[in-house]
């Protein structure tokens, strides 16, 4: 019995899958660190537009590839401490998931010339380049190294008069009879739209009754465990009452319609301390 037998020609797949993944592999994984300090609309959108920004300009690198970008919205750069991003880009560095950074400028990295200089020195030693878009920098060349320290002690000394030249205003705003009050913990007041201070009646109630209750004789103590037996919320929202929270309100001058002002002051522009003020300050 005869059999035909036909043979099928597969031809051979191209590999191009393999090919594409090694290319990519080869790419540089570039990440973007992007900064603004405050919280108005303006910095909002400036925030808005350097993501924008850095998203365009990874892609449009045909040898790189993105590896995140970094943005740290309305936070101070005098002290990287705080700037929870940024240092997740350097712990992101140190793990081996980027090659390089790119940034706006090195006052947008740092305004601490010694946090700077740390920064770049310890990538360095990674092989991991930071770029610098305004000053056009690479932290790998050597003779950057001594411009960086030049450049970034300029920034430092532009942050500290901004941070004098907002203490000036805020304290000819002081003797101006214009006063800053927080009102996130006030208890018994508010802000209106236009920013004054305005009473919470309900709230008002329970300072006169803490008021009341120690003119008659009661204890911090006593005053805080009525609060809380009844149910009564403190200027955190919380019903849980500490003594020094009692405390607080009766030595609270703004109760009585007077503000103190600068009862704590800034040591450093840098570190951000903030201590009592035993009359060093007016």
């Amino acid at each position: 019995m005869n059999v035909s037998k036909s043979v099928t020609v597969l031809p051979a797949r191209k590999q191009t899958r393999a090919k594409n993944k090694d290319e990519e592999n080869a790419k540089l994984r570039v990440a973007a660190y992007c900064r603004v300090s405050t919280d108005s609309d303006e910095q909002a959108t400036s925030y808005e537009a350097q993501i924008e920004h850095y998203t365009s300009y990874i892609n449009n690198h045909p040898d790189w590839r993105p590896a995140g970008i970094y943005a740290d919205d309305g936070i101070s750069g005098t002290n990287t401490k705080k700037r929870e991003e940024f240092n997740r880009l350097i712990d992101a560095c140190m793990a081996g998931y980027i090659d390089m950074v790119i940034t706006k400028s090195i006052s947008r990295f740092a305004r601490n010339t010694l946090d700077c200089l740390k920064y770049i020195r310890q990538l360095k030693e990674k092989n991991i380049p930071v770029f610098f878009e305004k000053e056009n920098f690479n932290s790998m060349d050597s003779k950057v190294e001594v411009m960086l320290t030049i450049m970034a002690s300029l920034a430092q000394q532009e942050s500290q008069s901004l941070s004098q030249n907002v203490k000036m205003g805020l304290q000819y705003r002081y003797q101006q009879g214009e006063i800053q009050v927080n009102c996130k913990w006030f208890l018994g007041y508010t802000k209106d739209e236009n920013k004054k201070l305005v009473i919470v009646p309900e709230e008002a109630e329970v300072v006169k009754r803490i008021y009341r209750e120690y003119l008659e004789g009661a204890s911090l103590l006593k005053i805080a465990r009525g609060l809380e037996a009844d149910g009564i919320k403190n200027g955190a929202g919380r019903t849980k009452w500490y003594t020094s929270n009692i405390n607080q309100i009766l030595r609270n001058e703004k109760y009585i319609g007077d503000a103190l002002l600068q009862k704590t002051y800034t040591t450093d522009f840098l570190t951000k301390t903030r201590v009592k003020n035993h009359g060093i300050v007016p």
